[in-house]
């Protein structure tokens, strides 16, 4: 016998569109999963969704054997803007594999460390602004660090510096944050709202994001150089296989998708800061082991793999923030019969949509003991390495895993050492308790906090 599987109560014809804020969706399905544990289901204009929050349901939905990755709902949205990119393209567009073997060897872990110096430098330049003030007013911290994550991203990929650690916030920044936002909303509301009433910001935003793009391709093409970057490979590289090469709108459409992928990067660091704040042990445990491995000398690549505490720090941060928060399944299309999962405790339709609501896998009781805990060292050697690989997917999963993870990665480890490092941190309002919302990401809200040059 299986399970049903639990869901809300909810209105005729409209389901449980009230369970589920638009503005602030994954706050939302946190809710649900508190209430209702590994799984349940909503319906929202008809369409059923299953969502899942246990690392062993987790595990069994990245099953590649049984289920891939579903394109579908936000993520078809914001093809507005990138069409058939990497994040966006059908399962069944040949495209996406020309993309990937194009681009992928730009982001191996061995290619990735050569814009480590790139990385530190941008990092070491926002700590020497917030070094050169007092340090009373209180600054943004995902707002800062966004600044930085854009600044790092087109200048490593593109080779564009944008300087845009000061001034007015670069408009691509609120652009994304924009389309995204809009594209989660809009699988919510009938068709014809959504043109009457939403459609022009939409396409405003989605411009604003190609027209980054189209700067970063123009300033190369009217100033080369001899960088073998992202961009280079983006108009010169051929795929192995096909011959086919990317069209400029191609090369448009992944200038964006990098970015927006990027995002959530920023989320990550911004949500460790306050993490450490509120244990500030660790905070003393990081510097003692920075002190002891790179001294007063000069951060190198060499230095990273020396890091266990801070490379635990940036796991921890990434399983409580759930800065990436989930990512959407469904059966294989040769699926015929319902499907099995949880060991046969559950059934679902062969077509069923499915999303792993990763702050609910997060927490789970039955792998993290007090999961609500901020503890670096669960993510550290041995004890990192026994968790299930259903505990890990912050990046996604198979053939579809995060392309950029092995960068965002480097960037995390970069960011919050370099951190820990020059600055010193306080809370703006030592009363301020994590309140997250997003899109295609989670970040920390109205966190502010006063930073010094670190103390001696």
């Amino acid at each position: 016998m299986t399970t049903e599987i639990p869901q809300p109560p909810g209105v005729p014809l409209l389901g449980n569109i009230f369970d589920v804020d638009p503005s602030n969706t994954w706050v939302s399905l946190q809710k649900l999963w508190e209430k209702y544990g590994e799984i349940f289901k909503i319906t929202v204009l008809g369409q059923q969704i299953v969502f899942v929050g246990s690392v062993a349901l987790c595990e069994d939905l990245c099953d590649e054997k049984r289920f891939r990755k579903f394109v579908g709902g936000p993520i078809v949205e914001i093809r507005n803007a990138v069409h058939a990119s990497l994040f966006t393209a059908f399962a069944d567009e040949p495209v996406w594999d020309v993309h990937h073997r194009i681009l992928a060897p730009q982001l191996t872990p061995d290619a990735v460390t050569v814009h480590f110096t790139e990385v530190r430098d941008c990092a070491a330049e926002l700590t020497a602004k917030w070094r050169s003030t007092n340090g009373d007013a209180p600054v943004s911290a995902i707002g800062e660090l966004n600044r930085l994550d854009l600044e790092t991203t087109t200048l490593c990929f593109y080779g564009r510096k944008l300087n845009g650690f000061t001034g007015p916030e670069n408009p691509m920044i609120k652009a994304m944050d924009g389309a995204t936002g809009e594209a989660m909303k809009r699988p919510t509301r009938p068709k014809l709202m959504n043109w009457l009433f939403y459609q022009s910001r939409f396409q405003r935003d989605c411009k604003t994001m190609c027209q980054y793009a189209t700067e970063c391709l123009e300033y190369r093409e009217t100033h080369p150089t001899d960088r073998k970057d992202m961009l280079y490979t983006m108009m010169n590289a051929k795929d192995p296989e096909t011959g086919k090469s990317l069209d400029r709108q191609q090369i448009i459409d992944e200038i964006v998708t990098m970015p927006i992928g990027s995002s959530t990067a920023p989320c990550v660091i911004a949500s460790a800061i306050y993490y450490l704040l509120k244990n500030p042990s660790c905070i003393a445990a990081a510097r003692e082991e920075i002190n002891s491995v790179i001294g007063g000398g000069k951060f190198t690549h060499a230095h990273v793999d020396k890091l266990p505490y801070c490379a635990g720090i940036v796991r921890e941060s990434m399983r409580l923030s759930a800065a990436a928060p989930g990512f959407n399944i469904e059966p294989l299309p040769d699926t015929r019969a319902p499907i099995s999962i949880g060991g046969g405790k559950y059934q679902v339709p062969p077509k069923q949509t499915m999303i792993i609501v990763l702050h609910g896998v997060n927490r789970d009781p039955a792998v993290f003991a007090e999961p609500e805990a901020f503890r670096p060292e669960r993510m550290i050697g041995e004890a990192f390495e026994k968790l299930p690989e259903g505990a890990k997917k912050w990046f996604g999963n198979g053939k579809r895993v995060c392309i950029g993870r092995h960068y965002a990665w480097m960037w995390n480890m970069i960011t919050l050492v370099t951190l820990l490092k020059d600055v010193d941190f306080e809370m703006a309002d030592p009363s301020y308790q994590l309140k997250q919302d997003g899109w295609f990401n989670l970040r920390p809200v109205g966190f502010e906090i006063k930073v010094k040059p670190r103390a001696q």
